[in-house]
């Protein structure tokens, strides 16, 4: 059944349509002669919403989103066989932190139940995380434990930021707390980036420099406010995952132990008192593996550890072709370490069974 159908994400509707490519048997993957369930946990969708925000700028912005109108004809599930890929997580892109409080509750209700349709039409191959309307902390509160108690959706995604304001400051901290308490795993990506992050003249040009630099720098951001700001103290038991492999924090993370250090009057005495230096926030953090190479993918280990990190594609953006490939190829991990990578952490994260 799998093989005559194919979800396509197209301006802002879920669709369904016979595969253009050829459908092949599902790639099954082995590591040290045991099967392997592959989860990709870096996969989005975008459930029609028409209904509610046709004609208002919502509209304009849900079909605007490059993640949702751009490169994605590629049969979903076609794709997903022939990489190997066993089960997607799906998420959807924010584009509603600024709504009024009651469309947002209306819009992300009818979302949530959306998800929950297309992850019940296909639940071995399909999990969702909910959506939530940040910018009302209490009503996000309430909208994640319905999407957990009463959808079954398996977490929840975030933007970077919300309509502008980082994700640190205190007003927050009743969601964090949920989130804690639940031990639910919070998706991070990136969305209006080039904006949110102030490079917008600087990212135009050649080489697609609004995904290539924006997108990362934007988690970068927002993973340090994180830190710095204390939420990871206030926190501890926070689930976090970021995409795109934690930006380009875990790269250069060792600036960040030093950066008061070295430079004492750019840091305000007012400034959080953290418990542990930065690099040891980064093995409280969760990643995607979506960093390309082997020995990116080796290096984002030692950082953050291989128990960590996951696999992630932006299906159905095809940013990567070969993910299982990579970190099979990546030197230094065990066995075990690809197991947990490939699907073994998602699984035990997201309650998958194996």
């Amino acid at each position: 059944m799998h093989h005559r159908r194919a979800f396509l994400a197209g301006a802002g509707a879920v669709v369904f349509a016979p595969p253009a490519l050829a459908a092949g048997p599902r790639k099954i993957w082995r590591v040290g002669g045991e099967r392997v369930k592959v989860v990709d946990i870096h996969a989005h969708i975008a459930p029609d919403m028409s209904a509610l925000i046709g004609g208002t700028p919502f509209q304009v912005k849900s079909r605007s989103n490059p993640q949702i109108t751009q490169r994605i004809e590629e049969p979903r599930i076609a794709r997903m066989d022939a990489q190997g890929i066993d089960v997607e997580i799906l998420s959807v892109n924010p584009y509603w932190y600024d709504m009024e409080r009651d469309l947002a509750a209306r819009f992300i209700a009818a979302q949530n139940a959306q998800l929950a349709d297309i992850i019940k039409a296909d639940p071995n191959r399909f999990h969702a995380l909910a959506s939530v309307s940040l910018q009302f902390p209490d009503l996000a509160v309430a909208q994640l434990q319905e999407a957990l108690t009463r959808h079954g959706l398996s977490g929840v995604s975030l933007g970077c930021t919300i309509a502008g304001e980082e994700l640190s400051p205190p007003r927050f901290d009743p969601f964090w707390k949920e989130c804690e308490a639940r031990q639910v795993m919070v998706f991070l990506h990136p969305q209006d980036s080039a904006n949110a992050t102030g490079v917008t003249r600087r990212v135009q040009g050649a080489g697609s420099l609004t995904y290539v630099i924006a997108h990362p720098l934007e988690t970068t951001i927002a993973l340090s406010h994180l830190i710095f700001e204390g939420t990871l103290d206030r926190f501890p038991g926070l689930r976090i995952c970021a995409a795109h492999g934690g930006g380009f924090l875990p790269s250069y993370i060792g600036r960040s132990d030093f950066g008061c250090t070295a430079n004492p009057q750019s840091c305000s005495p007012n400034d959080p008192v953290l418990k542990k230096k930065p690099s040891d926030y980064m093995k409280q953090i969760y990643v995607d593996a979506l960093v390309f190479t082997p020995e990116a993918t080796r290096h984002l280990a030692a950082v953050v550890g291989p128990r960590r990190m996951m696999i992630g594609t932006d299906s159905p953006i095809p940013w990567t072709e070969n993910p299982v490939e990579t970190v099979l190829a990546t030197p230094g991990l065990s066995n075990d370490d690809k197991i947990a990578i490939l699907g073994g952490t998602a699984c035990r994260l997201f309650h998958i069974p194996t």
